[in-house]
């Protein structure tokens, strides 16, 4: 095989191989966002998380934590909050500054679903 024919070979296998895929070279590159979750840190005082849920349900649907639905237990404020900050979070498009709320939210990469109470 000629030199000319044998790189002509390996221009097109790079170019093939780095259009189709970004894990090329053993080097993984993860093309999707990895999911995240907006939630409330704990720390946070109970008015800012009633000022949270407020706000967050004043812009997205909160029914599911109406008493009787999947997230209303357990029935206290860190877990309404965090519940209704995410269902904001994402649907503003999950961009970390939606989940500011005056620096009382917190992303977190593990999935704080709980029982039927699936986080979106």
């Amino acid at each position: 095989m000629d030199k000319a024919f044998a790189l002509s070979l390996v221009l097109i296998f790079l170019i093939s191989a780095t259009s189709h895929s970004q894990a090329s070279f053993g080097v993984l590159h993860n093309n999707e966002t990895s999911k995240t979750w907006c939630i409330a840190k704990p720390s946070s005082e109970e008015s800012v998380l009633v000022a949270n849920i407020n706000y967050a349900c004043s812009q997205v649907d909160c029914r599911i934590l109406q008493k009787g639905c999947p997230c209303f237990i357990p029935n206290n404020l860190i877990n309404h909050a965090s519940i209704a900050m995410n269902l904001y979070y994402h649907s503003k498009g999950s961009n970390h500054w939606n989940c500011y709320f005056g620096n009382s939210g917190l992303l977190v990469v593990t999935d704080p679903s709980y029982g039927s109470c699936i986080y979106e």
